[in-house]
């Protein structure tokens, strides 16, 4: 009975499995997350962590018979509220495990890896006071809304997506932030976060991709959308050894062809297009300006039949001249990824509505922490080649620690019995023995049956 009792309590749900065989313990003491009261960080986390799954925010958890009575509201948001922890650095060791132990080994080397880059509203539209809040414009709507720009930069094979790192964005306009930044010691974590979220967008892009190259994360090429095709952006992407692929906006950016500084619709009437229902019209190669050791820049852009009927065409450029131009096409398919992304974290995973905190810093870790639990299904996805979506995935793993809860209701249901057994000795017959050994070793096998996700696969 002993040997069944530990194979019920050894079932560990598939948080536990990530938090133990990912080391998010030492991730976070790496990343300057450090014990400050009598509760180790990481089991504050793992209750943060596991909130999303269970259905319930913070104030019905703690208020369940059932929750650690060791952690309270105070110790969540003084968690949170750190502004020593470094959240980027966090993410970045968490990306760099995931990708050399698990990810990378199932890809092949050929394979072209790809960062990707988007900025997606982070809607605080009923919020106040709440630390740098500003008036964000939404591209979809047309309109403004009171939040942040969720500024994020992403990686993928194809197969899989990881989030690598983020800015909540408040404004570079002092006009449109609704809220002051409050004062903190400026050698902190915390200051650095703030500085940067009143920063431009392009310039916050570059810094993103630089610590993602320091911290051994690396990509191909970086896809992005028209809203950062601008030359002087590609051109500093280019000079920290990063290759480009983006879409072009009909605007007044002028590109250098044949001796002509033509704009991008005076480029499309210029070339010739191929005949037929081709999707590729045409593709030539241009000038986009001088770099800093003022040599030219050469770029390939490729014109590609529009689906819209409103819109006759698109233009996608290219750093990497080389590149053929399905290649170019096939792999901008790819930034599609980041718009899933943004979705499952949004309607499942709860970004942005989990905690109503109105501190910087508590925005920046529980949306860690939010990426961090998308990091987890898209392990548990390619782990096991799984054809369920991540949605699928997530409700899989809500049933999963109910399920939990009922193996530990019968552990203890068992430790009582064997007591109970010990008490009479030798007063229980043969058949009722062979009766009890016969159930309990079905109990197992009745635990796995109904799980929805294979335990401890990492």
């Amino acid at each position: 009975m002993n040997k069944i009792i530990a194979e019920t309590v050894s079932c560990q749900n598939q948080i536990n499995s990530f938090f133990d065989n990912q080391h998010i313990a030492l991730l976070l003491r790496q990343s300057n997350m450090l014990k400050q009261c009598g509760i180790a960080p990481v089991v504050v986390m793992r209750m943060i962590f596991s909130l999303v799954f269970t259905g319930r925010n913070l104030f019905r958890y703690l208020q369940a018979d059932t929750s650690t009575s060791e952690i309270g509201k105070d110790t969540v948001y003084r968690f949170l509220n750190s502004v020593n922890t470094n959240w980027r650095k966090f993410l970045h060791l968490l990306c760099v495990s995931v990708l050399n132990k698990k990810i990378l080994p199932l890809t092949s080397v050929n394979t072209p890896k790809v960062f990707i880059v988007d900025d997606s509203l982070y809607n605080r539209n009923r919020s106040k006071n709440v630390e740098l809040l500003a008036r964000v414009h939404d591209h979809n709507d047309h309109r403004f809304y009171r939040g942040f720009r969720l500024l994020t930069l992403g990686w993928s094979d194809g197969s899989s997506f990881l989030p690598v790192s983020f800015s909540l964005l408040s404004s570079a306009n002092k006009k449109n932030r609704l809220a002051p930044m409050a004062e903190i010691d400026k050698r902190t974590n915390g200051f650095k976060r703030r500085a940067e979220s009143i920063c431009k967008a392009p310039d916050v892009l570059n810094k993103l991709v630089k610590q993602a190259h320091d911290s051994g994360i690396r990509a191909d090429y970086l896809l992005f959308d028209s809203w950062f095709s601008f030359p002087a952006i590609i051109i500093g992407l280019l000079e920290q050894k990063q290759q480009v692929i983006c879409m072009l906006k009909s605007a007044k950016t002028r590109y250098c062809y044949k001796g002509d500084n033509l704009t991008l619709n005076e480029l499309y009437k210029s070339v010739r297009k191929r005949c037929g229902r081709a999707k590729i019209l045409a593709s030539i190669q241009i000038e986009l300006g001088i770099n800093s050791a003022k040599e030219p820049v050469m770029a390939k852009i490729v014109f590609v039949r529009a689906r819209n009927a409103k819109k006759k065409w698109l233009a996608l450029l290219s750093t990497d001249i080389d590149l053929a131009d399905e290649e170019i096409i096939k792999l901008y398919k790819r930034r599609w990824d980041i718009e899933v992304f943004f979705k499952i974290t949004k309607s499942y995973l709860r970004l942005a509505k989990e905690f109503q905190s109105r501190s910087y810093d508590a925005l920046v870790a529980h949306t860690t922490i939010v990426f961090a639990r998308y990091i987890m299904l898209e392990l548990v996805r390619r782990s096991t080649k799984d054809p369920r979506t991540l949605g699928t995935l997530f409700h899989a793993g809500c049933d999963e620690l109910r399920q939990t809860s009922f193996i530990e209701a019968i552990t203890l249901i068992l430790s009582s019995l064997q007591q109970l057994i010990k008490g009479f000795g030798d007063k229980i017959t043969v058949p009722i023995i062979e009766a009890l050994k016969e159930f309990m070793t079905q109990i197992p096998d009745l635990f796995r049956k109904p799980m929805l996700i294979p335990a401890c696969i990492f």
